[in-house]
């Protein structure tokens, strides 16, 4: 599990690809301490298993599903990414909880600078404009975010300085692609509340508006 607070902008060093899938190495120093083969790196939002390293890089296997939902993919030699290692137990929770599996991406639509913070508009899908309320918390390339504004085709965070130096967010252009993962209370209390399909209702348990009622909600 990750907060979506990036620790470091490592740099992709080397990309072998697959019939598929793909194998990332990438330069960092700050992630790398500590860390062992096994471990989890998120890369531009995307959890990565680390399997090899060595004093300035690791890199990590990522599967074709992988490369689908995400941006990684377009990835080349050179690129700048955001870094951080998954949220140790005596951590402080600074962001919210991001999981780095990658609901699916957004396209960067405009920046706009107001005062000593940016904001940027991201067009996404309705299918993930759904899970996308403001005030509420969205993880993008990684970075976790308050969302300002919605509207029935796109989203908008306001990014301050702070944030704009330590991430890639801001070198991102209009129609570059970005790494979107919505806060996964939505989606469980979503799957929670769906309603039965016979088939279900020997299997599947959930909460139904009788069940709170019955439980003094």
């Amino acid at each position: 599990m990750f907060t979506g607070i990036i620790e470091e902008i490592g740099t992709v060093r080397r990309i072998e690809r697959g019939a598929s899938g793909a194998r990332l190495t990438i330069a960092a120093k700050t992630v790398l301490e500590g860390t062992k083969l096994g471990d989890s790196i998120a890369t531009n939002g995307v959890c990565l298993t680390v399997v090899s390293l060595t004093s300035d890089s690791f890199s990590a296997d990522v599967m074709a599903e992988s490369l689908r939902r995400s941006s990684l993919g377009a990835l080349q030699t050179g690129s700048p990414v955001n870094l951080e290692r998954a949220m140790p137990l005596n951590g402080r929770f600074g962001g919210h909880i991001v999981s780095g599996h990658i609901d699916g991406t957004g396209t960067i639509a405009s920046q706009k600078r107001e005062d000593n913070a940016v904001w940027v508009a991201v067009r996404t899908a309705a299918s993930l404009l759904r899970y996308i309320v403001e005030k509420g918390s969205i993880a993008i390339d990684g970075v976790s975010l308050t969302i300002a504004a919605v509207d029935e085709s796109s989203f908008a965070v306001s990014i301050i300085p702070h944030t704009g130096a330590q991430t890639i967010l801001l070198d991102k252009k209009p129609g570059e692609t970005v790494n979107l993962e919505c806060d996964v209370i939505g989606k469980y209390v979503e799957k929670l509340f769906a309603p039965y399909t016979p088939d279900e209702k020997a299997t599947r348990s959930g909460i139904t508006m009788e069940f709170l009622a019955q439980n003094g909600f």
